[in-house]
């Protein structure tokens, strides 16, 4: 973050002595998806199995199906059609899972169930009063929880809309919508949590950057947390971060951005 080269030793030692690692990802780019898996190797061995995964791209309601899976209740071809998996999941988020298959890992789906964050962009937050107590009890963190609509990331996420959205509640909605995930994704991770252990979430580079989003809701839900972040640019030129990409996140990777894509 002081805008100094380091090496992924150091990033390593860092990595080990945090309780979270919020792992800010390009989800097209193929070699922050290799130096995903590699850190969570690497830490697994270093911390002697005290290691915890999660990730945006299964959503809460998800989380008994990942559990059969990693249980070796449920076959592959069970998870890939009971599960909303993403498009990329066979070269980017598979051998995560795997290597959690194989050594007896936790993998928790953190993200809200895509439906209710649809219908929080379209209604507002005060849609989730309709739903029935057992939905809010198992798919969001306590309600109501804090929206800070002046956070510079979700600022810059409502003038990137169009200006017909922002004179209307859609604006509204949309933070609204993207802070839902940022808080339901960070409940899930302190929740699953363990003291001595590291949890390290794979998600969005967006929804961590400038220790925003879900870094902002884990702080508020326990401040002593050591949170880690990583955020992942792509520029034409590496010797120096552009302006832009300064102090997003504990370490930066900054790669090449004629990087190979997943799709």
């Amino acid at each position: 973050k002081n805008n100094n080269i380091s090496d992924y030793s150091s990033l390593l030692k860092q990595a080990e002595n945090a309780d979270i690692i919020l792992f800010g990802e390009l989800h097209n780019n193929s070699i922050v998806h290799w130096l995903q898996l590699r850190l969570t190797k690497d830490l697994f061995k270093n911390k002697e199995g005290k290691l915890v995964l999660g990730g945006e791209m299964f959503q809460a309601d998800e989380q008994i199906i990942i559990d059969e899976y990693l249980n070796k209740f449920i076959s592959e071809e069970q998870l890939k059609s009971e599960t909303r998996l993403w498009k990329n999941y066979p070269t980017d988020y598979k051998p995560v899972i795997d290597f959690a298959l194989e050594n007896k890992l936790k993998y928790i789906g953190t993200n809200i169930p895509i439906r209710y964050a649809n219908m929080i962009s379209k209604k507002g937050i005060n849609f989730i009063d309709n739903l029935d107590k057992k939905v809010k009890d198992a798919y969001f963190p306590p309600i109501p929880f804090p929206i800070d609509k002046n956070l510079p990331n979700y600022k810059k996420m409502l003038s990137m809309m169009s200006h017909s959205n922002t004179k209307t509640n859609l604006g509204d909605y949309m933070i609204e919508a993207q802070a839902s995930k940022d808080a339901t994704m960070a409940y899930f991770i302190n929740k699953n949590w363990k003291p001595n252990y590291t949890f390290i979430h794979y998600n969005g580079t967006y929804h961590s950057n400038n220790y925003e989003g879900i870094y902002w809701y884990l702080k508020k839900y326990d401040p002593k947390l050591k949170v880690l972040t990583i955020s992942s640019v792509e520029q034409d030129n590496l010797d120096v971060l552009e302006n832009e990409n300064l102090n997003l996140a504990d370490f930066t990777l900054c790669i090449s951005d004629d990087m190979t894509k997943s799709y």
